[in-house]
């Protein structure tokens, strides 16, 4: 076998593997969301501690704490510069699951702020929640990371439109509206609109925003939701700090 073909094979085992990989944890991911118990999540949480703690924690940083489209964000960092950040994403987190473990993802670094995007993985087809029942779980989650910081500004991420979930679309907005409201009518709360961003001419999500998979964000995602989402943080940020 001439050396080219050994590199080329070499590397399609290694694409292979990265492929099967990903999809193992994708696989995780969905069968643990299925789960309402947030205890399902422990190892993926202390996975997270150890991975913060092990570097350098900022001081007065903003955590983006949420679900996967959190956790797949490669480019925070960059994209949020100079503002610090601490990124506290995990895949197929639930808003009540941020409840559960709000004390451990982000009171413990006394923020300067949170950034929170949940709920997505509340109204997929076949297993809608309530609206109310998932605003209720975001007034507790507010109210614990508030607990030790009474002003702390919060910031919503609307739940995106995305194909894969174009069908309860309708639920989400829902869910948008009334956290939409609840933070309009709270001090310190912040409602980011992001969904009609996201749609096409027809009014349909634009698949350019999103991976194969048409649910998660794809790279020009990632930089339509840091066009909208950096501007009022940068704004607030250098206000207070």
């Amino acid at each position: 076998m001439s050396i080219k073909l050994k590199v080329f094979f070499g590397l399609l085992l290694v694409i292979l593997l990265a492929v099967s990989w990903s999809s193992f944890r994708i696989y995780q991911e969905i069968d643990k969301r299925w789960n309402e118990d947030p205890l399902v999540w422990e190892d993926d949480i202390a996975a997270l501690e150890a991975k913060t703690k092990a570097g350098a924690v900022p001081e007065n940083a903003i955590v983006f704490v949420g679900s996967s489209s959190i956790r797949l964000w490669d480019s925070l960092v960059k994209d949020m510069s100079p503002i610090p950040v601490i990124q506290q994403g995990f895949g197929g987190a639930k808003l009540n699951d941020l409840v559960h473990y709000a004390e451990r993802l982000v009171n413990v670094y006394k923020p300067a702020g949170v950034v929170v995007f949940a709920g997505s993985n509340d109204i997929t087809p076949g297993d809608v929640k309530p609206p109310e029942q998932l605003l209720n779980s975001y007034q507790q989650f507010v109210d614990k990371v508030r607990a030790d910081q009474p002003e702390l500004p919060i910031y919503y991420i609307a739940i995106t439109p995305s194909p894969r979930r174009w069908e309860i679309w309708p639920s989400a907005q829902a869910v948008n509206a009334l956290i939409e409201d609840y933070s309009e009518r709270t001090p310190g709360l912040f409602y980011i609109d992001t969904g009609p961003a996201f749609l096409d001419a027809q009014g349909k999500p634009d698949n350019d925003y999103y991976m194969f998979d048409k649910l998660h964000l794809s790279d020009e995602g990632y930089r339509l939701w840091t066009s909208i989402i950096r501007p009022q943080l940068l704004k607030d940020y250098s206000q207070n700090h």
